[in-house]
């Protein structure tokens, strides 16, 4: 298991050496409802969407806003009803109790409406430095295709076998590293396996060309 560890953090060192989170923002609290709005959604529509959210408000407007003008800008996202609800609670928590800043404090975050695990993994990783490894739909895939973790797993489960794998000063980078995979090379659908040089420990691969 060691070496073909050593093997996955090798190859995507050699693809991805400076990965970045692919949402965009500018503020804190920017990367936080972008997160939330990710959920089922890709972060191409994401961004596309909070680039118009963001030039018609900021996070104290938008704890004052009314749901179905949020719900009009952010209707591409899908789920834009409950979405719309998320964000605007979320804003008028942080301006009541932390002056419109996102804290570095998980409990709090994951008490916030539409806020998980893996939403919290991702904000802390990006704005605070903490070691996490958010686990979406890319690195449950890859790390099931791997061999890191079987494809019954929970999200949950598939993070602590993670954890318990990987370095833990490498966990943000491998994060970012797997979704981006993931996202270019081994996607759902025709994933790119003859130029990958983890084939030899891929359980897909292997079930292809049987």
């Amino acid at each position: 298991m060691k070496n073909k560890v050593e093997a996955i953090l090798n190859y995507l060192d050699l693809l991805y050496d400076n990965p970045k989170c692919e949402l965009d923002y500018n503020k804190d609290y920017e990367l936080l409802m972008a997160t939330v709005l990710s959920a089922q959604c890709t972060d191409k529509r994401v961004n596309m969407v909070t680039k118009e959210l963001w030039k018609s408000y900021d996070i104290y407007s938008l704890s004052k806003a009314k749901n179905k003008d949020i719900e009009k800008i952010i209707r591409p996202v899908g789920s834009f009803t409950k979405k719309a609800s998320y964000l605007i609670e979320i804003a008028r928590s942080l301006v009541l109790n932390y002056n419109g800043e996102v804290p570095n404090n998980r409990e709090y975050l994951e008490s916030l409406p539409g806020v998980g695990r893996k939403t919290c993994n991702v904000v802390l990783a990006n704005l605070y430095d903490v070691p996490a490894i958010a686990v979406d739909t890319h690195v449950k895939r890859v790390s099931t295709r791997l061999g890191l973790a079987y494809s019954n797993d929970d999200v949950l489960t598939i993070e602590k076998k993670l954890m318990k794998k990987i370095p833990k000063e490498r966990w943000s980078k491998f994060h970012h590293q797997m979704v981006l995979f993931g996202r270019y090379k081994c996607m759902a659908k025709k994933p790119l396996c003859e130029d990958c040089k983890l084939k030899e420990y891929c359980k897909y691969y292997r079930s292809i060309t049987k």
